[in-house]
């Protein structure tokens, strides 16, 4: 996927109410995000959030995270959940590079975990 620039995307992501700003701080806490205890599953790497929006809606009890690194591309996500007729409130996402998941999830807390189309061998540039 090509990464484009997309003005006023970080933005966008913090207005959104789907989006977790400080994910460390709920640490323990993600069953008080979503007030229930449902199982949680996260997305590594969820791009546009069309896998991870699918899911949510045709799981509604299970409470679904989304982490995506690069605002250009998460901003579409909540975009799109904006524009849906009934928003899920299972969702929610993360703009955050996962090398530190460990500091935003306590033990046991996650109950799945989505990697679609990742990467086993980054490329330096």
């Amino acid at each position: 996927m090509r990464l484009r620039n997309v003005p006023g995307a970080r933005e966008t992501i913090i207005e959104n109410q789907f989006s977790i700003q400080q994910p460390e701080q709920m640490k323990g806490k993600w069953h008080e995000v979503f007030q229930n205890d449902h199982p949680i599953h996260i997305e590594v790497g969820m791009g546009k959030g069309q896998f991870i929006t699918a899911l949510a809606q045709q799981n509604p009890n299970i409470n679904y995270i989304g982490i995506e690194k690069y605002s250009s591309v998460l901003v579409r996500a909540p975009e799109k959940t904006d524009a849906m007729e009934t928003q899920p409130e299972n969702l929610r996402f993360i703009r955050m590079d996962a090398e530190n998941i460990c500091n935003m999830f306590a033990k046991h807390e996650v109950d799945g975990i989505y990697l679609n189309f990742s990467d086993p061998w980054p490329k330096d540039r």
